[in-house]
C-alpha cells in the first residue's frame, strides 16, 4: 500500500442522496488517486426502544448485519462499476462522538458528504455539518445531489472570492488536470473601486465574474453557475476568512449554492 496517498472519508447516513455522494467521493479519489472508505453513524436510540435486555440485543445484533449487508452491497455495487477499491464501516453510538473517534484514529485528508434537498446546512442530522467544519481542517468537500460529479470524466470548476491558492498545491494541480478550460473565478466586492483582477489571469486562462455585494448575491452566483454547468466550486477557507467571510456567510453560501463545494483547508 502507498502511505502517501491522499485518504478520502465520506460520511454517510444513509439516505436516498447516498448513492450520489459516493459516487462524488469516488469522482474525487480517482482524480487524485487517494484511497476512499465510506463511514455510517446510527444513533443507538434509533435502533433500540426496548427495555428488555435480551430484545435489545437481539434487535442490536440485527441491526449490525442489516447495515453491514447494506454498506457491502452499496460499495461493491459502485466498487466494480467505477473500478476502484472502498473500503466501509460502520458504528452505532453518539453520532458527533463516533466521527471524532473516527477522524482522529484514521486522519482522513479529505471529508465528502452530501447535500440534503429540504436543507443542506444539515447533511447528517442536527448540527452535524457545523461540527465538522469546527472539528476538520482538512479538505471538506460538500456533495451536491444534482450536476455531481461523475467519476472519469472532465468537469467544470470554478473558484470563489479569488482562491488563488488552487494554483499552489498538488491536490489543487491535479484537479485542475481534470477540469475544463476556462476556470471560471466569481467574485463579490463591498466597493467598486476594489480591484477585480486575478493575478496571471491570462496565464492560467481564467474568466472572471465580479458581483457586487447584495443581499441576494448568491441567488445571483447560483444562477451562473448552474448556467455554466459548474461542477465544482472551490472556496478558500483561510482566504475567505481573512476578507471577512464568516460562518453565517459560509451558511449562506452551502445553503444557497446547488453545486458541489471544496472547501480548502481552514489552517
Amino acid at each position: 500500500m502507498n502511505n502517501n496517498k491522499y485518504k478520502v472519508l465520506v460520511l454517510s447516513d444513509f439516505k436516498k442522496t447516498t448513492y450520489s455522494t459516493l459516487k462524488s467521493g469516488v469522482s474525487l479519489a480517482k482524480m487524485i488517486d487517494a484511497e476512499i472508505e465510506l463511514f455510517h453513524v446510527k444513533k443507538h436510540i434509533d435502533i433500540v426502544e426496548s427495555d428488555n435486555q435480551l430484545s435489545a440485543l437481539r434487535v442490536l445484533n440485527e441491526e449490525h448485519n442489516n447495515t453491514e449487508k447494506k454498506i457491502k452491497t452499496l460499495i461493491n455495487s459502485v466498487s466494480k462499476e467505477y473500478n476502484i477499491t472502498i473500503k466501509g464501516n460502520y458504528s452505532f453510538g453518539n453520532v458527533k462522538e463516533e466521527i471524532r473517534d473516527y477522524l482522529k484514529e484514521n486522519t482522513p485528508d479529505i471529508i465528502v458528504i452530501g447535500q440534503r434537498e429540504s436543507s443542506p446546512i444539515q447533511l447528517i442530522g442536527d448540527g452535524i455539518t457545523r461540527f465538522v467544519l469546527k472539528e476538520f481542517k482538512g479538505i471538506i468537500m460538500i456533495s451536491a445531489n444534482e450536476n455531481a460529479l461523475e467519476p472519469n470524466k472532465k468537469m467544470t470548476l470554478g473558484v470563489l472570492n479569488d482562491s488563488n491558492n488552487i494554483y499552489n498545491n498538488k491536490l489543487s494541480k491535479d484537479l485542475l488536470a481534470y477540469a475544463n478550460a476556462p476556470l471560471r473565478s466569481f467574485k463579490v466586492i463591498d466597493d467598486q473601486n476594489e480591484s477585480t483582477q486575478i493575478p496571471n489571469a491570462d496565464e492560467k486562462k481564467t474568466i472572471e465574474y465580479v458581483f457586487e455585494q447584495t443581499a441576494d448575491v448568491m441567488t445571483t452566483i447560483s444562477s451562473y453557475l448552474l448556467k455554466h454547468n459548474i461542477n465544482l466550486l472551490y472556496i478558500d477557507r483561510v482566504e475567505n476568512n481573512k476578507k471577512g467571510t464568516n460562518d453565517t456567510s459560509l451558511k449562506e453560501v452551502i445553503n444557497k449554492l446547488n453545486v458541489s463545494l471544496l472547501l480548502s483547508e481552514a489552517s
